[in-house]
């Protein structure tokens, strides 16, 4: 396992499934974590009873990823106490499922939001403070659907299509300042984020994966402790999957 000993780490959706098992794996690799999550109290209180053993190397922090005030907010406290970050996972994200004919704008537009414009708010403000010592990692969480396509999942796809641009993008724009930003791509991963698939959809699901199995949220983690460390110095722009050949 890699080591973060003396760096700073912010992870968005830090309590639950992939976001979750991230947090866990960059406070056994002695980093400093920051953890963001939208308002589950539930999962936070379980999260700090469950790594209590690390509770001097970790605080948990509820904002909203979408809102450009809440996220402006919570740079400003942490510039104040820190400085600058080392590292930034944006792993928060939603699904509002529903055919393209049936969607609500509304489930369009907050799927978007947060998925997308979350990414691009929490960025924003990890690069500027990343630029003060020209040094930064941000691994954003994208997926398969982004050029799979799945039924039902218009506004889910275009989200993660979306992050796979403005990596590259911004990847561009930050490599002479030795920040590297890359995507983990998850395919179908045992969490609760797809707990409302039915037995029947889950054993369909395993069949298209040729690994004939779902993935492991630690088996995520790995790879991206391994994009957020020393190891990955010349690769930027990229998008690993983690998909069991899917």
């Amino acid at each position: 396992m890699e080591n973060f000993k003396g760096q700073t780490v912010v992870v968005t959706g830090a309590t639950r499934g992939i976001g979750r098992a991230i947090a866990d794996a960059f406070l056994k690799s002695e980093a400093y974590m920051i953890g963001v999550y939208a308002g589950n109290s539930k999962a936070a209180e379980r999260f700090e009873e469950q790594n209590s053993i690390y509770r001097s190397r970790f605080e948990l922090i509820q904002c909203d990823v979408a809102s450009e005030t809440e996220v402006q907010d919570l740079f400003a406290d942490i510039e104040a106490r820190f400085d600058t970050i080392d590292i930034l996972v944006n792993n928060a994200g939603i699904r509002r499922d529903s055919i393209v004919a049936l969607m609500t704008a509304s489930d369009w537009q907050k799927v978007i939001d947060i998925n997308l414009t979350g990414t691009f708010l929490m960025s924003k403000q990890a690069v500027l403070l990343m630029m003060k010592k020209k040094y930064g990692r941000i691994v954003n969480i994208t997926s398969p659907v982004s050029h799979l396509g799945f039924p039902g999942q218009a506004n889910y796809s275009a989200s993660k299509a979306g992050l796979i641009g403005l990596t590259k993008t911004l990847a561009k724009e930050t490599a002479r300042k030795k920040i590297t930003v890359n995507c983990v791509s998850p395919g179908f991963i045992a969490t609760d984020f797809i707990n409302d698939l039915s037995s029947q959809q889950v054993s369909s699901y395993k069949k298209l994966v040729p690994m004939r199995r779902f993935g492991t949220a630690e088996e995520v983690a790995e790879s991206v402790l391994f994009l957020a460390s020393a190891r990955a110095t010349y690769i930027t722009g990229s998008v690993l999957e983690v998909t069991g050949g899917l």
